[in-house]
């Protein structure tokens, strides 16, 4: 993974769809893009790795960033990977990815402890067909090709649902390609589908550019995460910043759910996204997330994931992923298992 340091504008996201930006979901060789960003005053400052349009837009647009007592220093990256080799390298406290990084990372031997987690829907990530495509269900898939970003949550997703139709990685052509590559690649007509996840899927069904073949829903986990750097978790300060910080984001998350259109206003001109395509997104994908429990459902769903890519020989060795989680901050938060709104 590239450690390039960043810092870019977003162009509209009708012309390139730069929305690696973005998302807690993606994977993949994604640069890193820091900031000066601080909130808050105090003795302490919490190391914060966020994505585009991530938790310090929610949090911000919430009013949940007033009256800290410690310092919040902001580092933007471009995705999980990379956030998570910063968290790795101690250069970051705490950060959010979506449900597939970690398991990359905890199969790399990271050191990482999951401490927080949201449930919500997968409806938005998708296999998507152009809208000329003869195919009709997943099982049709033999042979054909597929882009894909490695290691995100629609790799799995992918996987899951090929599993689902009684298919095999191997039973088709996959492209691994980051956003960017894949829509050129399928709005050219150079793959036969597209595993992808919102807001691209959005885009796409917004812009009539495909239709959805199948989605994760009910196949994959739709789990979310903050993940943070054990040596932060060793510090009794920081542990306490952790706590209210984590306490902020699940406030700030119960109010995207009651302000779907606000929300989608200030995602989309954070992103560069229309506000169609935002509000879509948010109604699909965004306002359906619950905290949960970082619980022992949790873990053996995420382990799945993991031994899902050790037989692909995609991770290494055996990852056993309860080692890389910290339940402390559950408090009393439902368990994983919770349906999330929709």
């Amino acid at each position: 993974m590239n450690g390039t340091v960043m810092r870019r504008r977003l162009v509209p996201a009708a012309l390139l769809f730069p929305f690696s930006l973005l998302l807690t979901a993606c994977g993949g060789n994604s640069s890193a893009d820091t900031g000066t960003d601080t909130d808050g005053k105090g003795s302490v400052t919490l190391d914060v790795g966020d994505q585009k349009g991530g938790s310090e837009a929610i949090l911000r647009a919430a009013g949940e960033l007033k009256n800290l007592d410690y310092k919040i220093k902001w580092s933007t990256f471009t995705s999980g990977p990379p956030l998570l080799e910063a968290v790795n390298a101690k250069a970051v406290d705490i950060g959010g990815v979506g449900n597939t990084p970690p398991v990359f990372a905890a199969g790399a031997g990271s050191k990482i402890s999951v401490v927080a987690a949201w449930h919500g829907t997968s409806k938005g990530d998708a296999i998507l067909v152009p809208n000329g495509s003869k195919l009709t269900g997943p099982a049709q898939l033999k042979g054909r090709s597929i882009a894909v970003a490695q290691g995100s949550s629609a790799h799995y997703q992918l996987v899951a649902s090929l599993k689902a139709a009684g298919l095999a990685l191997s039973d088709v052509k996959v492209k691994y390609l980051q956003p960017a590559d894949a829509l050129a690649a399928f709005t050219s007509g150079k793959v036969d589908a597209w595993a992808v996840w919102d807001p691209y899927t959005s885009q796409i069904l917004g812009a009539k550019q495909g239709r959805v073949l199948t989605t994760g829903d009910g196949i994959t986990n739709g789990l979310t995460f903050q993940v943070a750097a054990p040596s932060a978790l060793r510090d009794p300060k920081k542990v306490a910043a952790v706590k209210d910080y984590l306490a902020r984001l699940r406030r700030a998350q119960t109010w995207v759910y009651d302000h779907q259109e606000e929300w989608a206003k200030v995602w989309a001109k954070e992103t560069g996204l229309p506000y169609e395509v935002a509000l879509a997104s948010v109604k699909r994908t965004n306002s359906t997330r619950v905290p949960v429990a970082v619980d022992k459902q949790l873990v053996a769903s995420e382990q799945q994931i993991a031994d899902t890519f050790t037989e692909l020989k995609l991770i290494p060795k055996k990852v056993d992923f309860g080692g890389f989680v910290d339940t402390r901050f559950n408090g009393d938060l439902p368990p994983s298992t919770t349906p999330a709104k929709s």
